[in-house]
């Protein structure tokens, strides 16, 4: 399933329903079929949002300076490189901002 989140001043954001829902309750929505963010709750799952990604900076920053195998050494080959909370929120927060610009909601739908 997927969610599409749609405004008047932008184009369209398709997300994965994992992904979706993820962003949704960061920025303090509730997962379901539709959903609206008013020009009003903009700022604030913005912020929400901007804060989450700060986080997961930190923390993998922590997790690499806690012992993560250098480029070369046993085991460092093996490692994987998730999508960051940040590139998966970029188009988003763009979303967010351009419509939050122009006076426009965004609302979504499964």
């Amino acid at each position: 399933m997927i969610y599409e989140f749609k405004s008047r001043a932008t184009g369209s954001v398709i997300m994965t329903k994992p992904v979706a829902e993820w962003i949704l309750q960061i920025v303090g929505k509730t997962p379901g079929a539709t959903g609206i963010i008013t020009v009003d709750q903009m700022p604030g799952a913005i912020a929400g949002l901007r804060k989450a990604i700060d986080e997961e900076k930190q923390a993998l920053r922590a997790e690499a300076e806690a012992g993560a195998p250098a480029e070369g050494e046993p085991g460092a080959e093996d490692e994987t490189y998730p999508v960051s909370l940040a590139q998966r929120a970029f188009p988003f927060i763009e979303m967010l901002e351009a419509a939050h610009k122009a006076g426009k909601d965004v609302t979504w739908g499964v």
